[in-house]
C-alpha cells in the first residue's frame, strides 16, 4: 500500500505542479493579448491622428473658401450699392443729354433778330419754352459749365480752335464760346466747345 501512497502522493503533486503551471500560462497569455491589444491600438491611433490631420486640413480649406466667398459677397454688396447710387443720383442723364441739342436750337432762334410783329409774338413764345426748359434742367441739377474769360480745363472743355494771345488775354484762356457745355451735378454731360489763346 505505501507504493500506492506514493503513486497518489505523485499525482497529487503533478497535479498540483500543472494547476500552478496553467495560470502562468494563462498569465503570458493574457500579457500577450494585451500586447497585441496595444499594438493594434498604436496602429489605430496612427491612423486616426492621420485622419485627424486630413480632415483639418479639409476644414481649413472649406473655411479659407467661406472667406472668400464671404468677401467676395461683401465686394458685391458694396458694388450695387454705389452702382444704385449713381443711378439714383444721376437719374435723367440719357433725358438731359437728349434735352441740350434742344435748348441749343431754342438760344439759336432767339438770336434772329425779327422786325415785324408776328415774328416778335413768336420769339416771345420761343423765350417762354426756352425758359421753362432752362429751369426744368437747373431743377433737376443740370448746370451750364462757364467758359468764356476762364482758363481752359481740358476735363470740362474741348478746343476746337486756337487763336494768338491778344492784348488783355493769357495763355490757355478761353476767348470764345462754339457750343455750350453742361454738367449734371459732378458729372460732364458735355464738354463746352470753345476757342482757346495760344
Amino acid at each position: 500500500m505505501s507504493e500506492d501512497k506514493k503513486v497518489e502522493e505523485i499525482e497529487k503533486t503533478a497535479e498540483e505542479t500543472n494547476e500552478k503551471s496553467k495560470p502562468a500560462k494563462e498569465t503570458t497569455t493574457k500579457s500577450e493579448k494585451k500586447a497585441k491589444k496595444h499594438g493594434k491600438s498604436n496602429k489605430q491611433i496612427e491612423e486616426l491622428q492621420t485622419q485627424i490631420s486630413e480632415l483639418t486640413g479639409k476644414v481649413d480649406a472649406i473655411t479659407d473658401q467661406y472667406i472668400r466667398a464671404k468677401a467676395e459677397i461683401a465686394n458685391i454688396q458694396k458694388r450695387n450699392e454705389k452702382e444704385q447710387a449713381n443711378l439714383v443720383k444721376y437719374d435723367g442723364q440719357h433725358l438731359a443729354k437728349d434735352i441740350l441739342p434742344v435748348i441749343d436750337n431754342l438760344e439759336r432762334a432767339l438770336s434772329i433778330e425779327v422786325s415785324d410783329e408776328s415774328g416778335v409774338q413768336l420769339k416771345k413764345g420761343i423765350q417762354m419754352v426756352y425758359d421753362h426748359m432752362s429751369k426744368a434742367l437747373k431743377d433737376n441739377n443740370v448746370t451750364e459749365i462757364e467758359a468764356e474769360g476762364q482758363s481752359f480745363d481740358p476735363q470740362i472743355h474741348q478746343a476746337v480752335q486756337t487763336v494768338p494771345v491778344e492784348d488783355g488775354k493769357e495763355a490757355d484762356q478761353i476767348v470764345s464760346v462754339l457750343q455750350k457745355g453742361y454738367m449734371l451735378k459732378d458729372r460732364v454731360l458735355r464738354p463746352a466747345m470753345v476757342v482757346v489763346a495760344q
